[in-house]
């Protein structure tokens, strides 16, 4: 485990970030600023779509023909933007301001909700209340509740999924189990994603996995704090969203 710092407002304390590989440097960098310690910990791995051509279509379809595009993820919108340019006259709408601020640098003009980051929250936007007759496409990837895609069909929209990539088990290996056995009691471990929580839980040893327990989970929903106690989490604590201020504030 890194020294730990005191300077900052996280004192020393050990952050776990179990945002996908490859996705947690600036996270981490952020961690270290405020004075913790950060600990990688991947609960997902994020792949391309193995027909690219076919996502390809889709997505300039979507784009072109559909009145709402929403993007579900900050990720959703890497992979679509290279895949096609992200130009439409269409509503863009995003889960929440993470995956706004990505868009927003592509140029686009875009809608998100600012107090509930979530698939509710998104559904209470204004241009989601009325979509009977819309094309509405949703950008990300397979899995998840499928709320979205209920909601939308029984509103009576033409919902259009349209997969840019998709989410696999992460590769964890022994510097990740080291990690865990000499995990401090007073940790926090951010989880913003069920299905991570779910990778983690199936990947790790047990000996890790009861360690990782033992910390304090920060979650970013009321559903992943039921989540995360079931789990086997006995410590958590809600944060107001999966924003990274927001997920540190809680874990102060």
């Amino acid at each position: 485990m890194p020294n730990a710092s005191t300077s900052g407002d996280l004192a020393g304390r050990v952050i776990v970030i179990t945002r996908p590989a490859g996705t947690a440097s600036s996270f981490a960098r952020t961690v270290r600023d405020r004075g913790g310690v950060p600990l990688l910990l991947p609960g997902l791995a994020l792949r391309a779509r193995d027909d690219i051509e076919a996502a390809r279509a889709q997505l300039r379809e979507a784009l072109r023909d559909d009145d709402r595009v929403l993007f579900t993820s900050p990720a959703a919108v890497r992979f679509a933007a290279a895949l096609a340019p992200l130009r439409t006259r269409a509503t863009v709408l995003a889960v929440g301001q993470g995956t706004a601020a990505a868009l927003r640098r592509r140029g686009l003009i875009v809608q998100a909700p600012t107090r509930r980051q979530d698939s509710e929250g998104l559904l209470d936007l204004p241009a989601l209340r009325e979509v009977q007759g819309r094309g509405v496409a949703l950008v990300g990837a397979p899995g998840g509740r499928g709320l979205l895609q209920q909601r939308l069909a029984d509103g009576g929209a033409r919902v259009r999924e349209v997969w840019v990539y998709r989410r696999t088990a992460p590769r964890l290996d022994r510097r990740h189990v080291e990690a865990l056995r000499r995990l401090r009691r007073g940790a926090r471990v951010l989880l913003s994603s069920a299905q991570a929580l779910a990778n983690l839980r199936d990947g790790l040893p047990p000996e890790a996995w009861s360690r990782l327990c033992a910390a304090v989970a920060i979650v970013s929903s009321e559903r992943l704090e039921a989540t995360a106690r079931e789990a086997g989490f006995r410590h958590v604590r809600r944060a107001a969203s999966a924003m990274p201020a927001d997920l540190l504030a809680a874990a102060r």
